[in-house]
């Protein structure tokens, strides 16, 4: 069915307001860079022509209005000013409004912004009556310009139509148009997908060189193109012309008009140009279209725009294949057909394949989230009265679409703690010896088969007592309850808890960490907080690649099967007579030299077979915390393809999902940061009555 060109508008342009809005902040720390400028100018031209295109006559109005500011301030007649970039921002609001027709052009508050816009264009446009932009050069005559304009080849496969520009040259005056054909090849060997022509155009108009710009506004980065004034002179010889484009020197010419053999030759013969740089430069010139990729593997290199819906559709049916062809290797296996055992190898390596490949294009870099809290800080640091430095580092690092989607209410919560409760006003930073300016850094990194997002600000860190205090309050902890700082932190998690001293429009109900908690364990993920006086406070998400297919370690507790995450698991251990009976209760196994806690799955999933007779101890780690997984059989690695468990399941803490194996049977997948928990907190009780 075809795609409604309402909505694919609508996905364009929400692409434009994050380019806009990205370029408006920058412009804001870099007030001269034009390149920002010039990227915000072709973000509102799109918005303002794809607008009126499809329909959106507001908002093609309110973003014409707009981009003649910021046509102003490309040719500098106006200067990026704090309060115009401010304006920008909040037009840019206004224009996401009107896409998503939650206002309208009768909306006071565009109505407002207008009037803000007309204040800052139309004294400026006035004054360039009786001051024209463009130099002319027989006084108030007209210009005539040179035009070379040269396009990729595989500029067509992204509808680039020459012509079309060609079109609107000559509704900007007398035009000539010059078709350069000396590289169209014989019909037999012609791609009609590829351009192989460029143009001279000589243009005669009284518009300025700023309009003439416009026409390649869309194609300026990726094409070959001058623009050149020229002196009027209609007496003007070829040589002189030739000379003055820089195609050939004086003497060349001279001697050129004597003979007329091939240019390599003539420039040879002359001595104008060593024969050993001619053959040089053929040389180059063969390498390099040699070197030139096809057309067709340069549309191979173009990105297409894909429901999300469609990826999560391949997904599921890349996850029933993983499914089948671990039923067809369980089959296969109780047979000594060796050429049935040959494809179903080779079949097993395709779907591995197709399955890396399928969660590649799932895999979204962080950035995509990341840019969206600059604007956050930006607005937040004003509202706060506190000067905030922004700094992200590996925006590179990519994660699963469906992780990147639930991410951001977390990390806008996070952003705002950090900003609000973490960094000190101006003053207090001065006053205890620090730069006035505090800074809050955003990062990612790979961990192995996890992804780990920091947020760090250089502020006073949390107060361990204060948060004591306050959960004695809450009743959540004893007044004489022994604990660590890291536990401490902890309990900033806990729902409804806060710190503030009252509630503002930004913190202080207590709601924000605890969404934060939720959101990260319902992904799988973990959140660490380390904190200090002088460093400040960091905050961890560890969250895994995906949400889809893992590689898990089969194992069997009583007549169960149950998956653990391979991302986690140290090694294995056997669990001996001697060792088992050494705990006495305790249950905790020396690992070369480190005392590691153990959970009997047995016992917590009261198993009533009995024990098998050589157990199995499964190490597991998260962060700095190690727990023993006691099993009664290792069975083996399995691609594990995840199943949401039902509703009437979610209060179960022990398992975040289910599989499905190859004789149809069900496993559930352990969640082992509950499990740490749980062995965390029995060894701790143990020590206590100890």
């Amino acid at each position: 069915m075809a795609a409604d060109p309402a909505e694919t508008f609508r996905q364009e342009a929400q692409d434009l307001f994050e380019q806009l809005e990205q370029a408006l902040l920058d412009l804001e720390a870099h007030p001269d860079d034009m390149e920002l400028i010039g990227t915000a100018f072709r973000a509102l031209h799109t918005l303002k022509g794809s607008g009126a295109m499809f329909g959106f006559d507001a908002l093609s109005h309110f973003a014409h209005q707009l981009e003649a500011a910021f046509d102003l301030l490309r040719h500098g007649t106006i200067s990026p000013s704090a309060e115009l970039i401010a304006l920008a921002l909040a037009a840019k609001d206004h224009l996401r409004a009107l896409l998503e027709g939650t206002a309208d052009s009768e909306d006071p508050n565009g109505l407002f912004l207008q009037d803000r816009l007309k204040a800052v264009v139309v004294p400026t446009q006035a004054a360039q009556v009786s001051t024209p932009s463009e130099p002319v050069s027989d006084g108030d005559g007209p210009q005539t310009w040179r035009i070379h304009m040269e396009l990729p080849p595989a500029c067509m496969n992204t509808g680039t139509n020459p012509l079309l520009l060609l079109d609107e040259l000559r509704e900007l005056g007398d035009c000539t148009v010059i078709a350069h054909c000396g590289d169209v090849p014989l019909l037999d060997s012609l791609d009609p997908s590829r351009l192989y022509m460029s143009w001279e155009v000589v243009l005669t108009t009284e518009q300025p060189r700023g309009n003439i710009e416009d026409v390649f506004i869309f194609v300026r980065d990726e094409m070959a193109l001058t623009i050149e004034p020229v002196e009027r002179a209609a007496d003007k010889r070829l040589g002189e012309i030739l000379v003055e484009r820089g195609e050939a020197t004086q003497s060349a010419i001279t001697q050129a008009l004597a003979a007329r053999p091939p240019l390599g030759e003539l420039l040879v013969e002359s001595g104008a140009v060593p024969v050993a740089r001619v053959e040089a430069a053929l040389a180059e010139q063969a390498h390099a279209r040699a070197q030139q990729p096809p057309a067709a593997r340069q549309a191979g290199q173009e990105s297409i725009r894909v429901s999300a819906d469609r990826l999560d559709e391949l997904m599921d049916r890349v996850g029933e294949l993983v499914i089948s062809q671990a039923r067809l290797k369980q089959l296969v296996a109780a047979h000594d057909d060796i050429s049935l055992k040959a494809v179903t190898e080779e079949i097993e390596r395709l779907i591995a394949e197709l399955r890396d490949t399928t969660m590649g294009i799932r895999m979204v870099p962080v950035a995509s989230l990341f840019n969206r809290f600059r604007r956050l800080v930006h607005d937040l640091s004003k509202d706060l009265g506190k000067e905030v430095e922004f700094v992200t580092s590996g925006e590179e690092t990519e994660l699963d679409k469906t992780v990147i989607e639930r991410l951001n209410d977390p990390l806008v919560h996070m952003v705002r703690n950090s900003i609000d409760h973490g960094l000190e006003t101006p003053d207090e930073r001065e006053a205890a010896g620090k730069p006035r300016q505090g800074k809050v850094h955003l990062s990612a990194s790979h961990a192995g088969a996890q992804v780990l997002i920091s947020i760090h600000d250089d502020g006073h860190g949390l107060d361990a007592e204060r948060i004591r205090a306050r959960a004695v309050e809450n009743g959540l902890i004893e007044a004489d309850a022994q604990m660590s700082a890291a536990e401490l932190y902890q309990l900033i998690f806990a729902p409804g808890f806060s710190t503030a001293h009252e509630i503002t429009s930004v913190s202080g109900r207590g709601v924000g960490m605890d969404v934060v908690r939720r959101t990260i364990e319902s992904l799988r993920g973990t959140v660490e907080v380390d904190s200090s006086p002088v460093s400040g406070t960091v905050v961890t998400l560890r969250l895994p690649l995906t949400l889809a297919i893992i590689d898990g370690l089969l194992v069997r507790v009583g007549d169960g099967c149950y998956v653990l995450p391979l991302s986690v698991v140290e090694e294995c251990v056997e669990l001996t007579a001697a060792d088992d009976a050494r705990s006495n209760g305790r249950n905790f196994l020396n690992i070369r030299g480190d005392l590691v806690p153990f959970l009997r799955l047995r016992v917590l999933f009261q198993s009533p077979l009995p024990p098998a007779p050589y157990q199995k101890v499964v190490i597991v780690s998260e962060g700095d915390q190690r727990v023993g997984l006691v099993v009664d059989e290792v069975i083996g690695d399995h691609q594990t393809v995840i199943k949401s468990l039902s509703q009437l399941h979610e209060d179960v803490e022990w398992f975040s999902g289910a599989t499905i194996l190859g004789d149809g049977g069900v496993a559930l997948i352990l969640d082992i940061a509950h499990l740490i928990e749980l062995g965390q907190s029995s060894e701790d009780s143990h020590r206590g009555a100890a």
